[in-house]
């Protein structure tokens, strides 16, 4: 496909360390979808959770269809994710354990053009974590200056 739908969590790697990453289809209505397509979608405050045997994304926002009709979506409604049993199973006990949430990083179109959801595994950082992260940055950043001269 010529169109590339590429959103990006730019917070999460800040806020998170991100443990494990999946790949989860989403289940979305006809004028979300073109929506998603236009680029018209936000996932910095979004997160997952388990209703049941069934994992809802919440809080992501997609904005209405500019060309809709009255069957226009709701920006913020719950959205389903697509996953296998077995990482249903997985993730529903690794989310047991406390500190770790489950949180989108990217959301994307993919070849064949579905709508895609990258989910990770992660746990929240300490105020001292962030620091040490955005000290690792700086640091980096001066070295690559310093080869670029």
């Amino acid at each position: 496909m010529a169109n590339q739908i590429n959103i990006k969590n730019k917070k999460a790697g800040f806020e998170f360390f991100l443990l494990e990453v999946f790949s989860a289809g989403i289940q979305l209505s006809g004028t979300e979808i073109k929506s998603v397509r236009d680029g018209k979608a936000n996932i910095t405050d979004a997160y997952c959770l388990f209703v049941g045997e069934e994992m809802f994304v919440k809080n992501m926002h997609i904005a209405e269809y500019t060309y809709g009709t009255y069957n226009n979506h709701e920006p913020k409604r719950d959205r389903k994710l697509l996953l296998t049993r077995r990482e249903l199973k997985k993730l529903l006990v690794k989310t047991k354990e406390k500190g770790l949430t489950l949180i989108p990083t990217r959301f994307y179109i993919n070849d064949k053009g579905l709508a895609k959801l990258e989910i990770a595994l992660a746990k929240g950082k300490k105020l001292y974590d962030k620091r040490e992260t955005l000290k690792t940055k700086d640091s980096k950043r001066e070295i690559d200056r310093s080869k670029a001269d």
